[in-house]
């Protein structure tokens, strides 16, 4: 059975303060380091879009300049919860990060809570809290867990061919057929939207160069949770992600996920049709994310996201659109 952390009897504890905030400016919360370091911020009104042939089509790469500001204000508090699943892994942890710098209440459901106390520091108890639980297991998914949840971003997925990440049955059959089809079973149909992260390939688990990926099913599977999240009936968007680069990498110490950088591949193109073949930097991954979290064209729709050299659209929700327009266009 899922628990959460209680301030009575935690799971793990978070260093106490006589005041709340929604977000604490020390060096015990990595998340002001963090942002900064991802340089996702845009505080340029220049904004030009140019096209980048993919697959004989035309998608969409935004080459926005960007800058970080780091002396904005804090957003306004949000009125949305978003539930984050699978939020220690690599793109699940510049989710949780992303959401929580924006004053967003989140809820992670976790097999291992100790990860993320170390991973995001001391949080208000009202902006996060922590679950335990197991997609794998229905019985862990206990409806406490929903309640008052209005959006879900599940980033749960393991290693196509058979590493440790296998050990305790942890297998894209489990991970990513079972699960998901376990915890979109028991969202709440009040749900206003869930975010499901994919891989680019899915529809050609039995075609070169897919099949080799697919040896051990990962993409056949990823498939099978796919269609059951859009045979649910709630509110979907799929991001379809290429090979997933740049830090941070799971299961590194903080010091490594501070570096998280895109580098010279913040341009970001998004298409559709499963035509993508190429590379995703887990920071764009992630930004995607929680933009359809809120863009409404997004709802029912499946794109994929590859990353290359140049200036992206950051967190400028205007050029997010745009991008999103543009796949749906092509």
């Amino acid at each position: 059975m899922a628990s959460k952390i209680s301030p009575l009897k935690p799971i793990f504890e978070f260093p106490k303060s006589t005041e709340k905030t929604h977000i604490k400016k020390s060096v015990s919360n990595p998340l002001p380091l963090l942002l900064p370091s991802l340089n996702f911020t845009i505080t340029s009104s220049r904004a030009a879009v140019v096209h980048s042939v993919k697959s004989d089509r035309e998608a969409q790469v935004s080459t926005l300049p960007t800058q970080v500001s780091k002396d904005a204000p804090p957003s306004p508090a949000s009125s949305k919860t978003v539930l984050v699943v699978g939020g220690t892994g690599g793109v699940g942890q510049l989710v949780v990060a992303s959401l929580l710098s924006r004053n967003i209440k989140t809820r992670l459901l976790l097999r291992d809570t100790s990860k993320a106390a170390s991973l995001f520091g001391e949080q208000d108890e009202e902006l996060l809290m922590v679950w335990k639980g197991d997609t794998r297991y229905p019985d862990d998914l206990d409806p406490a867990i929903f309640e008052g949840v209005t959006h879900v971003i599940c980033c749960t997925g393991t290693t196509a061919f058979p590493s440790r990440r296998w050990d305790g049955d942890n297998t894209p059959e489990r991970t990513d057929w079972e699960g998901v089809r376990n915890l979109v079973s028991a969202l709440p149909p009040t749900l206003k939207r869930i975010i499901l992260v994919s891989s680019v390939g899915v529809t050609k688990f039995n075609e070169l160069p897919w099949s080799i990926m697919n040896l051990f099913g990962v993409l056949k599977f990823k498939k099978m949770g796919e269609d059951f999240v859009r045979s649910s009936g709630l509110p979907f968007t799929i991001i379809r992600a290429g090979r997933l680069t740049d830090g941070p990498y799971t299961s590194y110490d903080l010091n490594t996920l501070l570096k998280a950088t895109a580098g010279k591949r913040c341009a970001v193109i998004l298409d559709q049709g499963d035509k993508l073949v190429g590379e995703a930097s887990r920071l764009a991954v992630a930004e995607a994310c929680i933009q359809a979290l809120d863009i409404e064209s997004t709802e029912g729709q499946t794109y994929e996201i590859n990353s290359v050299e140049g200036e992206g659209p950051g967190s400028d929700t205007e050029k997010w659109k745009e991008l999103f327009k543009a796949a749906e266009n092509t």
